[in-house]
């Protein structure tokens, strides 16, 4: 059933719904939970259910039946307007898929410290979750949001930098690295997306558009991977040069 078929207006309790979309009543429970379906309306103690939850079920079935992942999904429509279009949701989950971090992953505190070698305070977890890579779970557990750069910055830490040092140095690469996204995203709003827009957004266009954003992934890593390298190469020179300096000024302890 497509995300298209007309939908008559009512009300629905739980167990309609399910029916009406072809799923159990748990598994709508389970995909409300992960925040894939917005809250009901509420009379008295029974939540209510319309066209709109229906259009995103709908949505959320084609996306597994496409192989997204229920983890892709959620972070896909993850602040999408409740009332856009399930066409609009598909575009929107489709153009993001490819950006999504690996599937999160929950490890205790305890494997965390034996990966990094290094204890880490409450402090920094409190500055992962801030910046949205670490979720902290009951009995010691931590759900890691972005197992990709904690696996890198473990990697860090074990050559002795302290967790405190990486955490702060990631939140301003964070920051540049935002700002670089920020570009290549206008270039294609400006480009691609704009004449896309312009000529009202023709359904047969979209597999472009998600071939496009696509194809600016990799190349847009690559772009900003050979920059990176060019611009350690010169501070790495620059750097060694002053510690150099700063060691060649200092006087020598007596013997």
């Amino acid at each position: 059933m497509s995300v298209e078929a007309e939908l008559k207006p009512e009300s629905l309790t739980i167990d309609r719904l399910a029916a009406r979309v072809g799923l159990t009543v748990r598994n709508v429970r389970a995909y409300a939970a992960r925040g894939l379906l917005f809250p009901p309306t509420m009379r008295g103690r029974t939540g209510i259910y319309g066209e709109e939850h229906v259009r995103r079920l709908l949505l959320v079935r084609e996306m597994l039946a496409e192989g997204f992942t229920l983890t892709q999904i959620e972070q896909s429509l993850a602040g999408a307007q409740v009332d856009a279009g399930a066409a609009v949701l598909a575009l929107r989950a489709a153009l993001m898929a490819p950006w999504l971090p690996e599937p999160a992953e929950e490890i205790d505190a305890g494997t965390l410290v034996a990966r990094s070698g290094h204890a880490f305070d409450q402090s920094v977890l409190d500055d992962l979750m801030d910046m949205g890579v670490v979720e902290q779970l009951e009995q010691g557990r931590l759900r890691l949001l972005d197992p990709a750069l904690i696996a890198a910055g473990l990697q860090v830490m074990r050559l002795g930098i302290s967790p405190a040092a990486v955490v702060q140095a990631q939140r301003k690469v964070a920051e540049l690295v935002g700002q670089a996204a920020q570009v290549y995203i206008q270039m294609f709003r400006d480009t691609a997306w704009r004449e896309f827009a312009d000529a009202g957004l023709p359904h047969d266009q979209w597999p472009r558009m998600q071939q496009v954003m696509e194809s600016i992934q990799p190349a847009a890593a690559q772009a900003l991977l050979a920059s990176f390298r060019s611009a350690m190469a010169a501070q790495i020179a620059s750097s060694l040069a002053e510690e150099i300096a700063l060691v060649a000024g200092r006087p020598h302890p007596a013997g």
